[in-house]
């Protein structure tokens, strides 16, 4: 177990150690203001000049082209060179193995040999044993390191410029970055691959308490260029580090309109963010439990939200202090944020944008698409709802045709994509979930619209029933398959508890009365046996009803799916009922329960209706939620505030 833990932290120190390595894109670049670069003209071997652990001779200037800055120049450990390959295997190899696993007495023991190790290369990207010890995240090997290290020691860069200190913001331990901080508080603003400050690296992997450690140290004014400081405020949204965004943007507003390298501002990027104020909506009951229950998580998601949305506010308050055509230029380009946000359902960000600045209600796409055909389109409820929100509005936006004549009911009666279809599960659902769509688009245009025709000359009812033709043939063999599957369950149930009736527990006198009639576990045996009759009774006229549908489209939006319903309700009555049954028996059969076996045996009987409730739940909630819930789920919430912003 020790072993494979062991090997465990090894490979993840190994690649945390490529992670790091790729950080700034990858690239090699020697040529930075504190790197010895060499390059060896004769042989292709990496030389440099300095003495190696074994104090070896150095590296003959002959052939060499070499360019030094202002650092100590690094011992040489080659795993290539045959002069130092002896000592390299005796020494360095153990030294990287303690490293990594953090074991400070055996490399104790080689510094008290070799003090020069502490600053050689042991591996081939010319990593120190502080760069192995900071990547294996072991802050206490690196505490006592450290202590045999000058302070240009640790500034040490590895080959591709990256510090121990790089390594220990990617790693997110900041007790490790400490150690060296407090050694010397220049290397925070020592550049890493790519030009890459710690901060930045830490930025990218999301380590929130290693960027608030080390934002101070990092004087944003003066050491960071104008598109160092947009990269790394985009990073900081990136991974979601909004308080840090926020901050950064105080201080310097102009990052509101600044652009990265993709010409994208930061609404650009939030606006491909999930946020919310209250969380998923339609997340299910289960899950809705589940996020109860765990509070702490739930308060820390909906704390990490809400500091995106002051984010979003704050960021577009900015941006409406320029000039319309600036503004329209903003959202625009290179992507059509407003189009962006409301095609993921971001109903927070597309509200906040709506409010201060009504008439982007107005705004339509490249395919002459407002943002509620588009909503459509991609079936995002939350921003659809925004459409009862806008009073009369509405009207006339839905009066818009798209650039291939289509109206909002055409959108409504194109299919789904995928992502939006699998939100519930079985075809049978997906397709009512559809056939809701289009019956709410349909209240909303004008009548005349139903029988308008679109470019491929089909009107919206035309062009339902040929996209969905194959999720409704998909629909009606799901529910077949489900019904049949359950009605066998229901009529071999109905046939036990039928003769169970007539074969009663404890036997009969002469006369045909029942031996136990007056005792009460022979009451509730009789009970459940009579309700579970029933219940499978109707278990298989419920799902005989759906073998026997027309299966037309609109049986989809009720019908089937409430027999179905039904069928699943009364199928686990009749389920918990036998066993009901079962377990009254066993207690007339054992004298009220004055045998030891008839609570494990009863305690056996409850396992097939505790499975039954486990394996169906998701299939029956999501039936109830589809078929119950499901007409609530376009309803404004009530909300005048749109309203309000939109007439005034």
């Amino acid at each position: 177990m020790l072993l494979l833990l062991l090997l465990q932290v090894v490979s993840f120190a190994e690649s945390l150690i490529r992670v790091i390595r790729s950080l700034g894109g990858g690239t090699e670049r020697m040529a930075q203001n504190n790197q010895l670069v060499v390059r060896v003209s004769r042989n292709g071997q990496d030389a440099s000049e300095g003495t190696n652990v074994s104090g070896g001779r150095r590296a003959s200037q002959r052939g060499v082209d070499v360019m030094t800055a202002p650092q100590p120049p690094l011992p040489a450990l080659y795993l290539l060179s045959m002069e130092t390959k002896e000592t390299y295997l005796k020494f360095g190899v153990p030294f990287y193995n303690a490293a990594i696993k953090g074991d400070w007495k055996t490399a104790k023991g080689i510094c008290e040999v070799h003090p020069d190790i502490v600053r050689s290369r042991i591996t081939r990207e010319w990593e120190t044993g502080l760069h192995i010890a900071a990547a294996a995240r072991n802050p206490d090997f690196v505490k006592e390191l450290v202590k045999l290290m000058t302070d240009a020691d640790i500034a040490l860069p590895n080959r591709i410029n990256n510090t121990a200190l790089c390594f220990a913001a990617a790693s997110g331990i900041v007790k490790i970055a400490k150690e060296m901080v407090q050694r010397d508080q220049n290397l925070p603003r020592v550049r890493g691959n790519g030009g890459m400050t710690p901060l930045h690296m830490a930025a990218l992997l999301g380590h929130r308490d290693m960027v608030h450690y080390l934002l101070p140290f990092t004087d944003v004014n003066d050491e960071l260029t104008p598109q160092d400081l947009i990269n790394l405020f985009i990073s900081f949204i990136n991974t979601n580090l909004y308080d840090v965004a926020l901050g950064l943007l105080k201080k310097h507003p102009t990052l509101a309109t600044a652009r990265d390298k993709y010409k994208e501002t930061a609404l650009h990027v939030l606006a491909r963010k999930p946020l919310s104020s209250k969380g998923h909506e339609d997340r299910g009951l289960w899950k809705g439990l589940i996020n109860a229950c765990s509070g702490i998580f739930g308060s820390e998601k909906l704390a990490r939200n809400s500091e995106a949305l002051n984010l979003v506010h704050e960021l577009w308050n900015l941006v409406l202090n320029l000039d319309d055509k600036d503004i329209s230029n903003l959202i625009r380009e290179p992507s059509p944020l407003l189009f962006v946000a409301t095609a993921l359902g971001n109903v927070e960000f597309v509200k906040i944008l709506l409010e201060s600045y009504p008439d982007l209600i107005w705004k339509v796409d490249h395919r002459k698409r407002s943002i509620f055909h588009v909503a459509v389109w991609y079936r995002q409820e939350s921003i659809f709802r925004i459409i009862y929100e806008i009073g009369a509005i509405k009207d006339f936006i839905a009066l818009y045709d798209d650039s291939k004549n289509n109206n909002m009911l055409h959108m409504a009666a194109r299919i789904a994509p995928a992502n939006r279809l699998n939100i519930v599960s079985g075809a049978a659902l997906q397709l009512q979930r559809e056939l809701l769509w289009y019956k709410e688009v349909e209240k909303i245009v004008q009548p005349s619209y139903t029988d308008r025709k679109n470019a491929d000359d089909l009107t919206p009812k035309q062009l339902f029933t040929a996209d969905h033709k194959n999720l409704l043939k998909e629909g009606e063999e799901w529910m077949k398959n489900t019904a049949n599957s359950c009605m066998i369950v229901s009529t071999l149930i109905a046939t036990v508890m039928f003769s169970a009736a007539f074969t009663l527990p404890g036997g009969t006198e002469d006369n045909g009365t029942p031996n136990y009639l007056k005792k009460k576990s022979f009451l509730i045996f009789v009970v459940s046996d009579s309700l579970s009759l029933f219940s499978s009774t109707t278990s298989i006229l419920m799902f005989l009803s759906i073998l026997t549908s027309r299966y037309k489209e609109e049986d989809f939006v009720h019908s089937l799916p409430t027999k179905l319903t039904l069928g699943l309700l009364t199928l686990f009555l009749s389920m918990a009922s036998m066993t009901v049954a079962f377990t009254a028996s066993m207690f007339i059969v054992f004298n009220h329960g004055s045998s030891g076996a008839t609570i494990p045996i009863t305690l056996m009987a409850c396992i097939p209706v505790t499975l039954y409730a486990v394996l169906q739940y998701s299939l029956f909630v999501d039936i109830f939620s589809s078929t119950y819930k499901s007409r609530f789920i376009f309803k404004s919430r009530g909300d005048q505030k749109m309203c309000q912003s939109l007439m005034s």
